[in-house]
């Protein structure tokens, strides 16, 4: 078959979407661009029943919605399902996956052949009618029905998220109740090359998205009229949202974590964003930049932070290699400067798939708190990041880079330019 660039694949059309036996390069690219989506599933549903057997589980109910499109490629109302656990999706180790969904949707998701059954969730609605005592046995007795049957005499059952209710359902009816949340993420950590493919795809529409943010800065317009055109464009290119509200500008850029507002962009400021985006395929994207507002040129300070920033990032890139433990990364990474350390980024790097996930990689001070230590492996995406801001002044600048781990090193998968002029390079 023929290269096969970048596309708008959709799930609900699976026939016009190519059969790609292993994901092609474009242009001698070494990032796959392409994927057959049911090679997608298939590789992510086999790694979770990979973990399972590992940790002997009989079964899981996926009540979060990442789990459930990791396991399945089933999505539906994602954003509501965030907030209302009521839908669930049972795998069993061995055994029919089966979607209890919300009423009159299963549609959405039977033709995925990820799903061998759909019934009628047993918990929808329960608690906005205070019916949750009413609901726990049904799902209790259903589950452990279910377990009986498929689960050769293994009773341990895996839940992600739900209430306590629900866990207490189980337990009643004689189940061995795990929270299985971290060991789903630890199976989540490695990525198939269709995954990497994604996350590719995601990442190049997010930076088609920032491109239309920096255009448009300029003096006058709001935080919220730029924050306003990358959402869009990321909903254009095929993503599905941004995670939070991060660009900020002037004053607001220090310290960092202030969410866009109707501030007014004035010349001279500094404007900071972080993608943060559930882009393409629902795979996440996630590099930061900031930018000068013109006119005139950046001042001495505003340079200074963005190359300390700009150094920080590439410091760190560049000691990362497979085989290293998280705690050396930390050991290792780039010393911040004092009077900057009270505003450092929470962490160095942290991993990147639907989601931010595993691993999360904190300052060697803050490491034994934040951070368990572990392998850096082939196959794991992470951002790098750097903020460079200190207390009682008015700039900070943000940046981060996306990046693969391969056999012998790193992959960029972040391209998006950095500042010349912040980084001295215009004069």
């Amino acid at each position: 078959m023929s290269t096969i660039e970048f596309e708008q694949l959709s799930d609900n059309e699976p026939e016009r979407i190519p059969v790609v036996p292993s994901a092609p390069m474009a242009n001698g690219d070494s990032i796959p661009t392409a994927f057959d989506p049911k090679t997608l599933r298939a590789g992510r549903l086999a790694r979770l029943r990979d973990m399972m057997r590992e940790q002997e589980y009989a079964a899981v109910v996926l009540f979060d919605p990442n789990n459930q499109r990791y396991a399945t490629g089933s999505r539906n109302m994602f954003g509501y399902f965030l907030r209302n656990s009521t839908r669930y999706i049972y795998v069993p180790l061995e055994g029919p996956v089966i979607l209890f969904e919300y009423p009159g949707s299963a549609h959405v998701s039977t033709w995925l052949e990820t799903i061998d059954e759909a019934r009628t969730s047993k918990v929808v609605w329960s608690a906005v009618n205070q019916r949750d005592d009413m609901s726990s046995d049904p799902f209790g007795l259903e589950i452990a029905e279910l377990v009986a049957r498929h689960g050769n005499g293994n009773r341990k059952v895996g839940l992600d998220r739900c209430t306590l209710n629900l866990a207490r359902s189980l337990e009643a009816q004689g189940l061995d109740v795990f929270d299985c949340m971290q060991d789903t993420l630890h199976c989540r950590r490695i990525k198939t090359p269709e995954e990497v493919a994604c996350l590719a795809q995601s990442m190049a529409a997010s930076e088609a998205a920032v491109a239309k943010v920096e255009e448009a800065i300029h003096p006058g317009i709001t935080e919220n009229e730029l924050f306003a055109i990358m959402y869009g464009n990321v909903i254009e290119q095929g993503g599905e949202f941004i995670e939070t509200r991060l660009l900020s500008s002037g004053p607001r850029t220090n310290p960092w974590f202030n969410e866009a507002s109707d501030r007014v962009v004035r010349p001279g400021e500094l404007v900071a964003l972080d993608t943060d985006t559930i882009g393409c395929h629902g795979y996440y994207s996630d590099f930061s930049r900031t930018f000068h507002v013109g006119p005139g040129k950046p001042s001495d300070y505003q340079r200074h932070l963005y190359r300390m920033a700009y150094e920080q990032v590439h410091h760190n890139m560049g000691i990362l290699k497979p085989g290293m433990s998280y705690r050396e990364i930390a050991e290792s990474a780039w010393k911040i400067p004092e009077r900057f350390l009270d505003r450092r980024y929470p962490s160095i790097i942290h991993g990147v798939g639907m989601h931010g996930e595993t691993p999360l990689v904190a300052h060697h001070m803050d490491f034994d708190r934040f951070s368990k230590d572990g392998i850096l492996e082939p196959g794991m995406v992470v951002s790098v990041e750097s903020y460079i801001g200190e207390v009682g002044a008015a700039d900070g600048v943000k940046l981060e880079e996306e990046v693969l781990v391969t056999e012998t090193g790193i992959e960029k998968l972040s391209r998006y330019p950095f500042d010349d002029a912040l980084l001295g390079r215009e004069y």
